[in-house]
């Protein structure tokens, strides 16, 4: 089992025929991924990566079944290719692009109300079941299927997660980067009830940043609602308040914000929380022995 995408996926990419695409395209296939073809306006009608290449998304849905689309376009293009997406039908759409204006997705997100899209990025590093499905721009090669579930805010960290966890033989259900910007498609919690249902996660480890409230407010829900044992870390603890610090989203705008009051509310709450970055799987094998999970 997995969470979003599987080996069942029909995953499609738009701007399918530009070179960051079909990079990722060439490596998501090599990993497993069902890509049955992706969009490219102006295309349509010709094959690319020996796929076809459709004018819109609506056409590639009525021609290869595709529900999840991963989306390769410039920043100020990608919330029209979300809605596009959208309107076509598509289950989980993967926004790459760094630099959406936050203008964008408020358009976006209200636009998507009451339809059952899932929307994961911007700024993402995407999602990924490993040896089944990859969307995204991670490096496919250092996850392995396993039994816990990754979540996070930063790319870069969750590549350090699952590295470590690797050399204790851990390995993934599934890993979602959620981005790193103010508004986010999909949040902490929203991935959390993902995890929370599939049977075949045992415990997950949640990634967050300095900035806004949510990794606090998933921690609340996880205590309220989840019997797995989730394992926290908050990057940012030397950051100096006011200050954007990498990621759109990364800035203390005030005291709940910072990396040690959000660390301190998930211990509170009952979570395990790795202090340092380089303790994420010793604390993951904690909480699982702790539990009475199987490695």
């Amino acid at each position: 089992m997995s969470i979003l995408v599987s080996k069942q996926s029909r995953v499609i990419i738009q701007g399918f025929t530009g070179q960051h695409a079909t990079f990722h395209a060439e490596d998501a296939i090599k990993a497993g991924t069902n890509v049955v073809g992706g969009v490219t306006p102006g295309k349509g009608g010709t094959t690319h990566l020996g796929l076809p290449v459709f004018d819109t998304v609506a056409e590639a849905v009525r021609h290869t079944g595709a529900d999840v689309s991963g989306i390769f376009v410039p920043p100020a293009f990608a919330a029209d290719a979300v809605m596009e997406a959208t309107d076509a039908g598509i289950r989980v759409i993967v926004v790459i692009a760094d630099g959406v204006p936050v203008q964008d997705m408020v358009r976006e997100q209200r636009y998507k109300l009451g339809r059952e899209a899932i929307v994961i990025g911007p700024n993402t590093p995407g999602i990924i079941t490993p040896g089944e499905c990859k969307v995204g721009i991670m490096p496919s090669h250092i996850y392995k299927p396993g039994r816990i579930g990754v979540v996070s805010r930063s790319g870069t960290l969750n590549y350090e997660a699952v590295e470590q966890m690797a050399a204790l033989g851990l390995g993934q259900s599934t890993s979602v980067g959620i981005g790193g910007d103010p508004i986010n498609g999909t949040d902490f919690v929203a991935v959390l009830k993902e995890f929370a249902q599939d049977p075949d996660t045992d415990a997950i480890v949640m990634i967050g940043e300095i900035g806004g409230p949510q990794e606090v407010a998933a921690a609340r829900w996880a205590k309220e609602n989840m019997q797995k044992p989730v394992i926290g870390f908050v990057a940012g603890v030397s950051a100096p308040s006011g200050r954007r610090m990498g990621h759109a989203g990364a800035i203390i705008a005030g005291e709940s914000d910072t990396a040690n009051a959000k660390m301190n509310a998930m211990e509170e709450l009952g979570l395990y929380v790795a202090r340092n970055p380089a303790h994420i799987g010793q604390t993951v094998m904690r909480a699982l022995e702790e539990n009475g999970l199987k490695r």
